[in-house]
C-alpha cells in the first residue's frame, strides 16, 4: 500500500508540473495554434489582425454570390459578389497594404474583383486553379470549402509569391470576349453540321436554319472583330506587323492580340512557356524520357497550330526549317510544334523591336 500511495503521489506531482508548464485547459480542448509570427492562440475562426509591420497575404476565393478572404497572417471576412461588397473588401484591403493578393481564374466572375484591387494599386495576382489545387494537396489540405481555398490561397501566396503582372486592359477584355464568342460560334456551327448527315427530315429543317443564323452570328463577329482592331492604333500597327509575316492571318492576330497581351515583353524562352510551346524535361536518375510539351494558353496554341502548318509552305523560313527537321527523321507533328516555337519567337522579337517582316531576312530574335 505504501508503494502505490507513493507511485500515486509522483504521478500527481508530475501532472501538476506539466499542467505549469503548458495550458490550463483540458487537452481534448485545445484551441488551434495560428501560424506566423506573433501568432496567438484563439476559438474557433482566426480574428488576429495583420500588422502594418508584417508582410501580409491575402487569399480570395471568389463563387457566384461570395467571397471569402483570407489574410495571412490575419483574419477572415466575407463580403458579397457585388459592387457594394467589392468596393468593401478593397478599401479593408487598401487599409492593410498586402504584400500579395492571388485569386483563382473562376471562368469570368474573378474578372470584376481583379479590376478593382488593380485599379485601387494592390499587387493582385490571376493564377491557374489546378497550380492552387496541386499545391493544397502537397500541403495536405484535402478538403474543399470557400474558406479553406481562401486560407489555402493565401498559404500560395505566402510560399510561392507569383510575380503580378498588369492586368488586360478594358479593350483588351472586350476583345478577348469576341474571340472566344467567335470559337464558340465556331463549335456550335460544326456540331450542328455534323449532326444534318443523320437527323430525320423532320428536324433537319431546323437544323439548317440554326446553321444559317449561326453563319451570319460567325460573319457579324468578325466584323466586330475587325472593327475592334481599326479603332485601336496600337492594336492596328501591331496588326500591320504580325500580317506582314507569310502565314499569319487574322484568325492567329486578332487570338494573340486578345489572349496574349505579354507578347513582345518576354524573352523567348518565356514566351515559349507562358503558350505551351517550350519542352519539358522527364529525366530520373538514369531515365532520360521524351520531351514534351503541355500547359500553357490552349487558344493560343490552337491557332498557331495552324499557322504553323500554312507556314511550313509559304513561309521561306518556317519551310526551311520544317524540311530540315523532317530531313533529319523527326515525327511531322514534332517538326510543326517546333515551327510553332520559331514562328512565336520571330513575332515577339517583331514586337519587341517594332520591325516588321521583311522577305528574305529572318528578324533578329536572339535573347528577344
Amino acid at each position: 500500500m505504501a508503494q502505490r500511495e507513493r507511485d500515486r503521489s509522483q504521478r500527481s506531482r508530475s501532472l501538476q508540473a506539466v499542467g505549469q508548464l503548458g495550458s490550463s485547459r483540458s487537452s481534448g480542448h485545445q484551441p488551434e495554434q495560428l501560424r506566423g509570427p506573433r501568432a496567438r492562440i484563439v476559438q474557433g475562426r482566426e480574428t488576429r489582425r495583420c500588422p502594418m509591420s508584417e508582410a501580409c497575404f491575402v487569399g480570395m476565393d471568389v463563387s457566384q454570390d461570395t467571397v471569402d478572404v483570407a489574410i495571412h497572417p490575419g483574419t477572415m471576412f466575407q463580403v458579397e459578389t457585388n459592387e457594394r461588397g467589392i468596393g468593401q473588401a478593397v478599401e479593408r484591403l487598401q487599409a492593410l497594404h498586402p504584400t500579395l493578393i492571388v485569386l483563382e481564374a473562376t471562368g469570368g466572375l474573378d474578372v470584376p474583383l481583379a479590376g478593382a484591387l488593380a485599379a485601387a494599386g494592390l499587387p493582385v495576382v490571376v493564377i491557374n486553379p489546378r497550380q492552387v489545387r496541386d499545391f493544397a494537396r502537397a500541403t495536405g489540405q484535402l478538403a474543399k470549402t470557400d474558406a479553406l481555398d481562401a486560407q489555402v490561397l493565401a498559404h500560395f501566396a505566402d510560399v510561392v509569391r507569383p510575380t503580378p503582372r498588369p492586368l488586360p486592359d478594358v479593350e483588351t477584355q472586350e476583345l478577348a470576349a469576341l474571340v472566344t464568342r467567335r470559337r464558340q460560334l465556331i463549335e456550335m456551327l460544326t456540331a450542328e453540321k455534323n449532326r444534318v448527315a443523320s437527323a430525320r427530315a423532320v428536324v433537319r429543317k431546323q437544323l439548317r436554319a440554326h446553321i444559317t443564323w449561326l453563319e451570319r452570328a460567325l460573319d457579324q463577329a468578325d466584323t466586330d472583330l475587325a472593327e475592334a482592331i481599326r479603332q485601336s492604333p496600337l492594336w492596328r500597327e501591331k496588326e500591320e506587323l504580325l500580317r506582314s509575316v507569310p502565314g499569319i492571318g487574322p484568325v492567329l492576330t486578332t487570338t494573340l492580340l486578345a489572349n496574349l497581351p505579354e507578347l513582345g515583353t518576354l524573352t523567348h524562352k518565356q514566351i515559349a512557356a507562358l503558350v505551351g510551346v517550350a519542352p519539358l524535361n522527364r529525366d530520373s536518375g538514369t531515365l532520360r524520357g521524351k520531351r514534351t510539351v503541355w500547359g500553357g494558353h490552349a487558344q493560343v496554341r490552337a491557332a498557331l497550330y495552324m499557322a504553323a502548318i500554312v507556314a511550313a509552305r509559304f513561309n521561306p523560313v518556317i519551310r526551311v526549317f520544317y524540311q530540315r527537321l523532317c530531313a533529319a527523321g523527326k515525327a511531322k507533328k514534332v517538326a510543326f510544334v517546333a515551327c510553332m516555337r520559331k514562328l512565336l519567337t520571330i513575332i515577339n522579337a517583331m514586337l519587341k523591336h517594332r520591325t516588321p517582316w521583311r522577305q528574305g531576312t529572318e528578324p533578329v530574335c536572339a535573347g528577344a
